[in-house]
């Protein structure tokens, strides 16, 4: 049991520190974007980290039901998030107002101390959601097609599509120096729980 414990423990260290090293990476390689377009008189530069993920693994019991809780695999799944967030630097967290996605965010706000806000990505206002968070790191959570669709409405190009159903663990990473955008996408694996057929 002690080996599995600092197997996941170990795991859980190679995950933050891919974090890490790609949120550097993006730093790196938004600076150098902006070198080329920012007039050299202004020397401010601007840093903001976004994190969008998908709602975890939502229960499907009722199909009737528009506003499902997660199941046990989406409830470890948001545990795992707030391990692999956890030396992230958060901000704000955004979710939209739906169970699933608050459920999926709110072990993060209770080890970040953060209070979760609701937006919705139909109507959001892109341009003042980027200036209500200019120079901070923000989660965002959302579904298999928001989550895509505001990346790439935040890199202004359309780089990736709609999640497949089964896609609970990719997290996309948008690095937004002095407006210039760069993203990356990781997918991680969770030794959740799952649920009996």
């Amino acid at each position: 049991m002690q080996e599995f414990s600092t197997r996941k423990e170990t795991e859980s260290m190679k995950n933050i520190q891919l974090i890490q090293f790609v949120v550097f990476f993006l730093f790196i390689v938004g600076c150098k974007d902006k070198e080329k377009i920012v007039d050299p008189v202004n020397t401010e530069t601007n840093v903001s980290t976004f994190y969008f993920i998908r709602h975890a693994e939502k229960d499907i019991s009722n199909p009737e039901d528009a506003d499902p809780e997660l199941n046990q695999s989406g409830l470890g799944r948001a545990m795992h998030w707030a391990e692999i967030l956890d030396k992230v630097d958060l901000d704000a967290i955004y979710t939209t107002d739906y169970q699933r996605t608050y459920m999926t965010a709110a072990p993060v706000s209770v080890k970040k101390d953060l209070t979760v806000q609701h937006y919705d990505p139909q109507t959001i206002d892109l341009e003042q959601f980027k200036a209500d968070n200019l120079n901070k790191n923000v989660l965002v959570v959302g579904h298999s097609n928001t989550t895509p669709e505001l990346v790439n409405k935040m890199i202004g190009e359309s780089k990736y599509y709609e999640m497949d159903t089964s896609d609970n663990g990719s997290l996309f990473i948008v690095n937004l120096v002095n407006e210039v955008a760069t993203s990356q996408r990781l997918h991680f694996n969770c030794n959740c729980p799952k649920e009996r057929e």
